[in-house]
């Protein structure tokens, strides 16, 4: 079935055309030789990131990434799923097949972030937003997760829900082991596994031990910049 729209109603938004301009009067002369080259050698990022697609939490904006540098998959809740091949649309694998197989990045981190809906539909147990029910049946794959998280109790639902993710995120770098492609590489010290998570509220970055499962913050001078620049505007 095809999709009409009549002249008078369409409309490219107005927002992405000004973000176009000041784009191709700002940043694109600034990188237009970075561009060139991208486009004349290929990319060759070394970091891929599984990031949640809610609007707020943009790696390349976090990371200040230059245009090549980050490959980046974003899904509901930066999930990764378990191997598996028996399925037919499996969108975060095939990213993850083309950057390890063929890009042969060097780090894979799965970042995580404050307030997630994902996470908090999932909690709620909310009723579905339409008859696929795409959301629940996606949010499945945070049971181990939440297995692991153990019963909420009398835990305030927002800390739970941050807990929650917080394990979600190890449960990611287990799934991601569960690749043949990845564990291998991992065994050979030719790919780093990392977990991150992103405090919308605070801008703070915090980055999983490996071996403790802790999560500690990645740059507190940074955080401490920022406190004394806002103190000295008030």
């Amino acid at each position: 079935m095809s999709v009409t729209q009549t002249a008078s109603s369409y409309s490219f938004p107005d927002r992405l055309r000004e973000g176009y301009r000041a784009f191709m009067s700002g940043r694109f002369p600034q990188e237009q030789s970075r561009y060139e080259e991208l486009s004349g050698s290929g990319q060759k990022p070394e970091i891929m990131v599984v990031g949640c697609c809610d609007s707020r939490v943009s790696p390349e904006v976090i990371f200040d990434a230059r245009p090549g540098e980050l490959f980046v998959v974003r899904n509901v809740a930066n999930m990764v799923p378990p191997y598996e091949t028996q399925g037919v649309f499996h969108g975060t694998s095939a990213a993850l097949e083309f950057a390890v197989q063929a890009l042969r990045v060097k780090h894979i981190v799965v970042l995580g972030h404050g307030r997630c809906g994902g996470v908090r539909a999932w909690v709620d147990d909310s009723e579905p937003l339409s008859p696929g029910d795409f959301i629940g049946k996606w949010m499945t794959l945070i049971e181990p997760a939440a297995e692991r998280a153990g019963p909420r109790g009398n835990t305030p639902i927002g800390d739970y829900i941050e807990r929650l993710a917080l394990i979600s995120i190890a449960q990611s770098l287990d799934n991601l082991m569960s690749f043949p492609c990845v564990s291998t590489l991992v065994e050979r010290g030719k790919v780093q596994l990392h977990g991150a998570y992103f405090d919308v509220t605070t801008g703070v970055l915090s980055v999983r031990d490996p071996h403790t499962g802790l999560f500690t913050q990645a740059e507190p001078e940074a955080r401490a910049r920022v406190s004394l620049m806002r103190a000295d505007a008030v």
